[in-house]
């Protein structure tokens, strides 16, 4: 489930009736700031406006992951994504491995890079190289979060560190998803991640992306790794729907039940209600 633009204090209640309904996860994006003017386009809508209004409620995905994982015992959480060339690696290895341990191996980490030029430019990081340090910081991550505390070094064009020893760390390795749609976002989910996230598209559109990161993997000869892809269908697709996006290679969906039934603007009560309906009607079903 897709808990995206939920004010903080209605999540806790959400979670835990996704949780008891039969949901497996939830996710939360990461958007760290909204700039009064933007020199960019939103790429995830067609007329490249933003969606959101100024002031929509974006708590910090990691930090609202630790206060849902204290209440609940089994559903799993995964930022989608955290834009990883905004932050240090290691700082971000130390909370993403904290995080593991507290919840319980009960997080999955979804990686990207921001579309914003200004969310660089105001956290002093640089754009021009977002691609090639989030590959770099993926790796960090992966040694960090990688299976219990161990000795870890990196000697990078963009991140360099001796050997050192983060803990505690995760006894089970957290996955890495890679989310974006560009070629160079495919690729590197292909040849560097356990996964792939896309954002909302329709079913059509996501089967073609979908069936591109698998052709990926198998060029990079990485068929036999465990790999998940993560879609999220903006077209409120049927049975039928939900079945070719399997077919395709699609292993889990995320989306927000009030918004497949075609309610956006649903209040707490709304909601709730569409989380009901979703486990019976969809969940239930498949």
């Amino acid at each position: 489930m897709s808990a995206a633009m939920v004010a903080p204090g209605d999540l806790p209640e959400l979670v835990l009736a996704a949780e008891e309904t039969g949901f497996t996860g939830v996710t939360l994006p990461d958007s760290v700031l909204y700039p009064e003017q933007v020199s960019a386009q939103y790429p995830y809508s067609p007329g490249g406006a933003r969606r959101w209004a100024p002031d929509t409620a974006m708590p910090d995905p990691l930090v609202a992951i630790a206060a849902l994982a204290a209440q609940t015992s089994r559903i799993r959480f995964q930022p989608t994504v955290l834009k990883v060339p905004l932050r240090d690696p290691l700082l971000l290895a130390k909370q993403v491995a904290t995080l593991a341990v507290l919840s319980g191996d009960r997080v999955d980490l979804g990686v990207g890079v921001s579309w914003m030029p200004e969310e660089f430019q105001f956290t002093g990081t640089d754009m021009r190289t977002r691609g090639a340090r989030l590959t770099e910081a993926i790796s960090i991550l992966r040694a960090v979060c990688g299976g219990g505390p161990h000795w870890v070094e990196h000697h990078g064009r963009h991140y360099d560190f001796d050997p050192l020893m983060i803990s505690p760390a995760p006894s089970t390795p957290v996955p890495i998803r890679v989310g974006g749609h560009s070629d160079a976002a495919l690729r590197r989910a292909a040849r560097h991640g356990d996964g792939w996230i896309s954002a909302n598209l329709d079913v059509a559109d996501l089967e073609v992306l979908v069936r591109r990161v698998h052709d990926l993997r198998a060029e990079c000869g990485r068929t036999s790794a465990r790999f998940s892809v993560f879609v999220s269908p903006q077209d409120r697709p049927d049975a039928d729907g939900f079945e070719r996006l399997e077919d395709a290679g699609a292993t889990d969906v995320y989306l927000s039940p009030w918004g497949h039934f075609g309610d956006r603007g649903a209040d707490r009560s709304g909601r709730l209600r569409a989380v009901r309906r979703f486990a019976a009607e969809v969940i239930g079903t498949l």
